[in-house]
């Protein structure tokens, strides 16, 4: 009997979580970009942003995925510290305010909710209907596991050891708290355990006084995910964690001594236990806002002092912006490695236009400069790789999954060309400088001008990767043909130099070729961006070769 009751109570717990967890995932692939978007440009003011904190955490029903998002614009240094602290006591206010409506007995719903949930998933026709299809199945998922957990503690009521066990629980408020805490760690998530918590309470296992000890004690273990996710992150990032959980820990060990009074006034609020530990969830969370919300300004002052800035990594190879607690937010984490991306653009810009400068100068130190720079190439699209494979498929829509494959293939593009210069181009040049040899004036002058347009043509393929622009994408394709006409006759030209005699061209004339292949691949790979831009648009055709 006992065994079964257990096992009732934790796959209650169990269904709860798994809920939660639909809800969020739905809420995210259907709207994460814009929840992104809408928290972006909601940091000009302190009550602009905490009003946003409270709205996108009402939608996901997660002040932790609130609080990564965040931390991700901070880590990136979209937002100051104060407005992101904003957002989150607006967050902590949020998801006491969801747990406010899931504690209202709306029982009924759970199988209206799922009904109209599954059957919307499955005849869905579009990608947002599942997803908000998924999202009404675990809101009914979740009230069903709140009235199982309700059901299945019944017969452990008049348990004498349990009793016992919370009667001493209940004599020890600070271990109350620790539990509290510990709990809402495990679970990853306040909403759910604060809801647990209110249905032991309805039921008669926990005592009013109990139950809100624990209470204060889900409020200080919220902060934990954020914190263990940015603990090694950027700066901003943990700023915003560890800010977020000062606020909640200050207001608990201010609450704490008060709590039997607390107690003894909950009574006033009427109703039953369980809507008066929801309000004391609530008003915690209130009070904690009006009391840090004006002061936001010095607080933050005195968190940047705290946590200076440091350094930037020496290693150059280093991602910089691939921000680990971002990747349960997919809008979130392939906006961090698209940033990844450009800056391996950057960087591989340089190589480009020092690789021209050891032609002309027949610069030594720079050739084994430029070789070094693929390092840093090879690095930073590992990590991108690597990092791009580690983002939530659960969460993750179509769009996003599209939006990965393209930032992978974008960043091999650029990994190639940076293998192209380093094994190919720096070769040829280590070629010439060893042989004492000379391009002919104009040999240099046709191998800079094709250079000139390569470098345009990298400067334009990343504005592409960035804003998926039909009109560029139409460019790029539009300079492949003109750049292969431009190297064929310079080819030309350069064989009419041969026939003519010229010295300088004979002695160089497979060196000048190579050179000229070698910028032709890396046009080559370059140019590929833009193609799936334009396949998308349905500006492609299947095949240009001609039908039999």
């Amino acid at each position: 009997m006992a065994t079964t009751v257990i096992i009732n109570l934790l796959g209650g717990v169990a269904l709860l979580l798994w809920g939660l967890r639909m809800v969020r995932t739905g809420v995210m692939r259907a709207f994460g970009a814009d929840l992104r978007r809408m928290l972006g440009r909601a940091m000009s003011s302190r009550l602009r942003s905490f009003g946003t904190g409270l709205g996108v955490t009402a939608l996901l029903q997660s002040s932790t995925a609130t609080a990564l998002m965040v931390a991700s614009f901070a880590e990136r240094g979209l937002v100051a510290t104060v407005p992101a602290l904003a957002v989150m006591l607006g967050a902590d206010v949020g998801t006491a305010l969801v747990a406010v409506l899931l504690s209202i007995d709306v029982s009924w719903l759970s199988p209206l909710l799922i009904f109209l949930g599954v059957f919307g998933f499955t005849s869905a026709s579009t990608s947002m209907r599942r997803d908000l299809g998924r999202a009404a199945v675990g809101l009914g998922l979740m009230l069903l596991a709140l009235s199982l957990i309700v059901h299945s503690s019944d017969p452990i009521r008049e348990s004498a050891t349990l009793k016992a066990i919370l009667a001493g629980l209940g004599q020890e408020p600070v271990l109350a708290v620790l539990f509290g805490a510990l709990l809402t760690w495990l679970a990853h998530s306040s909403l759910a355990t604060i809801l647990l918590v209110t249905s032991l309470a309805v039921s008669g296992l926990l005592p009013l006084p109990l139950a809100l000890a624990i209470v204060l004690g889900v409020n200080a273990g919220a902060a934990i995910p954020a914190l263990v996710a940015t603990w090694r992150g950027e700066i901003g990032a943990r700023r915003v964690a560890r800010g977020n959980a000062a606020f909640r820990w200050i207001g608990v060990a201010l609450v704490l001594p008060v709590l039997p009074l607390a107690a003894d006034l909950a009574p006033l609020v009427g109703g039953g236990v369980g809507r008066q530990v929801i309000a004391f969830h609530l008003a915690f969370n209130l009070v904690i806002a009006i009391l840090f919300l004006p002061f936001l300004a010095p607080i933050g002052s005195l968190i940047e002092r705290l946590l200076p800035t440091p350094d930037q990594p020496v290693d150059p190879s280093l991602p910089r912006h691939l921000d680990q607690a971002a990747l349960e937010s997919p809008p979130v984490a392939i906006a961090a490695a698209q940033r990844e991306t450009l800056r391996m653009g950057d960087a591989l810009e340089g190589m480009l236009r020092d690789a021209m400068t050891v032609f002309r100068q027949d610069d030594r130190k720079l050739v084994a400069d430029v070789s070094r720079r693929d390092d840093v190439i090879d690095g930073l699209h590992e990590g991108i790789k690597r990092y791009l494979t580690q983002i939530s498929r659960e969460v993750m829509g179509p769009s996003d999954g599209k939006r990965v494959m393209e930032i992978i293939v974008f960043a091999t593009n650029l990994e190639h060309v940076g293998d192209i210069i380093d094994k190919n181009l720096m070769e040829l040049a280590q070629k010439k400088i060893k042989n004492h040899l000379a391009f002919s004036s104009e040999g240099l002058a046709e191998i800079s001008e094709l250079h000139g347009r390569v470098v345009g043509t990298l400067q334009l393929s990343l504005a592409a990767f960035v804003a998926g622009d039909v009109s560029i994408a139409r460019r790029l394709i539009a300079e492949k043909t003109m750049f292969r006409e431009a190297e064929r006759k310079a080819a030309e030209r350069h064989l009419q130099r041969l026939q003519s005699g010229r010295v300088e061209s004979i002695e160089t004339s497979s060196l000048h070729l190579d050179v000229l292949r070698d910028l032709k691949r890396i046009h080559s790979h370059l140019i590929a961006v833009a193609y799936p831009i334009l396949e998308e648009a349905g500006e492609l055709r299947p095949s240009r070769l001609t039908t039999a």
